[in-house]
């Protein structure tokens, strides 16, 4: 059955104003609109924590033609706030593919619209930085949409972490999964133990960190580091996730406690919180890195590989007064994606080395840091 396409808006906080339809729930909707240059994986796109607080438009033209299934998702929710594409497939063909994107947004309360010129779009937040929007099928009246997202204080106002984060700690046993029918390769048993912080953490990461032999508990955000230390882990994980890194003042606090106690490995928001926690700054990108095609160097190796990243913000290296060592580095923009700290076994990266979606190319990290917490 086709869903009814109503008429849907978006409109940016400069006044800028989109008429499309709508193919997700009928509400209103406002977040951080950012655009993704992803060609797949919409589906691990919309469950990733870290887009809490977000309206994510994809730059692929063709969005819903796989349809969803219950085994690609980064989380066990739907996180952005919003979704924007092209053109909208509502025939979904593929053999996994259980139910429609539409029927997907619908069940899990969430705005979709199409039928918007996405370049226009990318265009415009890419000239003029990203910005807070509003997606509503329920009132159409642009200066009306423009009042309410302009009375939006943006989520830098907001402790995103804490909307995501688990309530209680659990056990991770589950590996990364083997690709039509093969075996995947041989897994060092469960040894080393860590405890990860879930900031918003994707499945994938600790599906990587299984398979690269640890035993994993996740603890939720506001853990004290003291209560993280008397589990006895070997190292810790920061997780990436949602916001403004220095809406999470409680994770600074808890990592500048673990410094030098135990090995970390930083991702994404974890490396950002690091940063904080060392001393340094963060600053926001004009319109942040979203999507799976970005190249970034090892610095060590010169080995160029193509990264999934999600993020607005970065640390600013040169603000940390020489503590660490630049280890991987963006090309399109020069911007810090690694640091090792010269002292402290401790390793961080903006960018997403488990994917979900994205290329595999830097998943050698999760191994980097068991050999970091075997020299230790």
């Amino acid at each position: 059955m086709k869903p009814n396409r109503t008429k849907a808006l978006l409109v940016l906080a400069d006044g800028t104003v989109f008429e499309g339809r709508s193919f997700g729930a009928d509400l209103e909707t406002i977040g951080e609109v950012v655009f993704n240059t992803s060609m797949t994986g919409y589906q691990e796109i919309m469950t990733d924590p870290s887009y809490k607080g977000q309206i994510v438009a994809m730059t692929y033209s063709q969005i819903g033609n796989y349809g969803v299934n219950s085994e690609d998702i980064e989380s066990c929710a739907v996180n952005v706030e919003g979704f924007i594409a092209r053109e909208f497939f509502d025939f979904h063909s593929n053999w996994r593919s259980e139910k429609s994107l539409t029927q997907y947004l619908r069940e899990n309360k969430k705005v979709g619209i199409d039928s918007i010129d996405t370049r226009a779009l990318t265009r415009h937040l890419r000239d003029h930085g990203v910005q807070m929007g509003i997606i509503s099928t329920t009132d159409l009246n642009p200066e009306s949409l423009l009042a309410k997202v302009n009375k939006h204080p943006g989520i830098s106002a907001f402790d995103l972490v804490k909307e995501v984060t688990t309530k209680e700690p659990y056990k991770w046993t589950e590996a990364l999964w083997s690709r039509g029918g093969v075996t995947p390769p041989l897994q060092p048993p469960p040894g080393k133990k860590v405890v990860v912080y879930d900031f918003g953490v994707k499945m994938n990461i600790l599906r990587h960190l299984f398979s690269a032999g640890f035993d994993i508990t996740v603890v939720p955000a506001q853990t004290p580091a003291e209560e993280a230390l008397n589990m006895k882990p070997d190292g810790i994980v920061l997780s990436n996730g949602p916001g403004d890194p220095q809406t999470v003042t409680y994770a600074i606090e808890a990592s500048k406690k673990l410094l030098g106690k135990k090995p970390i490995l930083g991702i994404c928001l974890g490396h950002q919180i690091l940063g904080l926690a060392l001393g340094g700054r963060t600053y926001k990108l004009k319109f942040g890195h979203h999507g799976g095609n970005h190249p970034v160097m090892d610095l060590s190796t010169r080995k160029v590989e193509i990264t999934s990243q999600n993020h607005n913000y970065c640390v600013d290296i040169n603000s940390l007064g020489g503590q660490v060592d630049l280890t991987h580095k963006n090309l399109y923009d020069g911007t810090e994606e690694g640091m090792r700290h010269k002292d402290l076994p401790v390793i961080s990266f903006q960018h997403h080395p488990e994917a979900g979606p994205g290329p595999n190319d830097s998943g050698y990290i999760f191994q980097r840091f068991r050999e970091i917490l075997e020299a230790w």
